[in-house]
């Protein structure tokens, strides 16, 4: 057990866009921040969650109480850093208590240079945003608590709203990379890298494809020219309806039979691929407790979520793909407010979820969905042999 660094509390206050202002303690580095408050229901897995790409832009809330007691460590990472743009806590440990602990939580988020906030009653705040809608905020401390209210809440209306906002290009590898499949070879896989996970690289390895990870900015006649076995869009954030070049790639390598996976922000597009729209949900799905319906087996799944948009497509029927590529269903659906979790294709060998499977920091109900891409590439393989 390692004690961590203490000092005298400082004040610190978050804004949000409708006024409302919740007065507590700095914590992690001092200064101001902007981004959209939401909160995340996990009870575990803040390290996921802060280096989780998908989170970029956001001011996020654990809505457990007690945060930090595990420390960070270096194999719990989904990426080379820290994305989330402030962090907000009731009560931070005082303590590192665990045997795979490297170092503390305040001391990444003071190195990473994220403001975040502690002591405020992040109770009340998660039944406002529930009730009012993820909004713009904005955390003040150090040198910009002196700012006027006022001064402070012109800040947050001033800083950019998450609709129509294009966040691939922020998160996404400037540089392509392979990771070798590991056991027997399935094939290769081209991963679009919208905010990936180190996870979701790991998972598809270990099912034997080469995986290739593309930057965001790749074009449908590059990747084609690669020949890969398959094609993956990853997790990622912003709105999918401000990412037309990536659902006109993926049009353009389904019309070529490319056998297809997306997950979260992946699924989004895929949704736009075959003619849904997409839409902003008041709050959002952010945690490793969801629970999902697999109506293909009856199964309640309890999945890790981390999505502000949804796809509008109807959950009671086959729908027909309004950009010509055949019937497609809604394969998931989310048991507290039917939002649409998954989507098959029936003509095309194509699926995708809007939760994450590769379970970091868990559930694993949903990993299973690795090894049904694998067997649809393998299918599809000895279809066009």
């Amino acid at each position: 057990m390692t004690e961590t660094p203490t000092r005298t509390p400082e004040p610190a206050v978050l804004v949000l866009e409708d006024g409302r202002r919740y007065e507590g303690r700095a914590y992690g580095a001092r200064g101001r921040t902007l981004g959209e408050a939401v909160f995340a229901t996990g009870m575990t897995g803040y390290q996921e969650t802060l280096t989780d790409p998908s989170y970029a832009g956001q001011i996020v809330m654990m809505t457990a109480p007690h945060i930090g007691n595990t420390g960070m460590n270096d194999e719990d990472m989904e990426s080379a850093r820290i994305w989330v743009s402030g962090f907000v806590v009731r009560d931070p440990s005082r303590v590192v208590s665990n045997f795979r602990a490297e170092r503390s939580l305040d001391a990444d988020l003071e190195g990473s240079g994220v403001v975040g906030i502690s002591g405020i009653d992040t109770r009340a705040l998660t039944r406002h945003l529930r009730s009012a809608g993820a909004m713009r905020a904005g955390i003040f401390s150090g040198e910009a608590i002196a700012l006027t209210h006022g001064e402070q809440l012109e800040l947050v209306l001033g800083s950019a709203e998450m609709t129509g906002l294009n966040l691939s290009g922020t998160v996404s590898t400037t540089e392509p990379y392979t990771r070798p499949a590991e056991g027997e070879r399935v094939g290769s896989v081209a991963v679009l890298d919208l905010g990936v996970k180190t996870s979701t690289l790991k998972y598809l390895a270990e099912r034997g494809f080469d995986v290739h990870v593309m930057p965001q900015s790749i074009t449908a006649e590059e990747v084609l020219a690669m020949a890969p076995d398959a094609l993956f869009f990853s997790n990622g954030p912003g709105d999918p309806g401000a990412s037309d070049r990536h659902v006109e790639l993926l049009r353009a390598t389904l019309k070529e039979g490319l056998p297809y996976f997306g997950i979260c922000f992946g699924n989004q597009l895929l949704g736009r691929a075959l003619g849904f729209g997409t839409y902003k949900l008041p709050f959002g799905h952010r945690g490793i407790n969801q629970p999902v319906l697999d109506r293909a087996t009856g199964r309640v799944e309890i999945t890790a979520h981390n999505h502000g948009f949804a796809v509008d497509a109807p959950i009671d029927r086959v729908s027909e793909s309004s950009e010509g590529f055949g019937r497609v269903e809604v394969s998931h659906y989310d048991l507290n407010d039917n939002v649409v979790e998954g989507l098959n294709c029936l003509d095309i060998p194509a699926f995708s979820v809007q939760y994450h499977p590769e379970s970091a920091a868990g559930p694993h109900d949903a990993n299973y969905l690795f090894d049904r891409f694998r067997d649809m590439v393998i299918a599809s393989k000895e279809t066009s042999a």
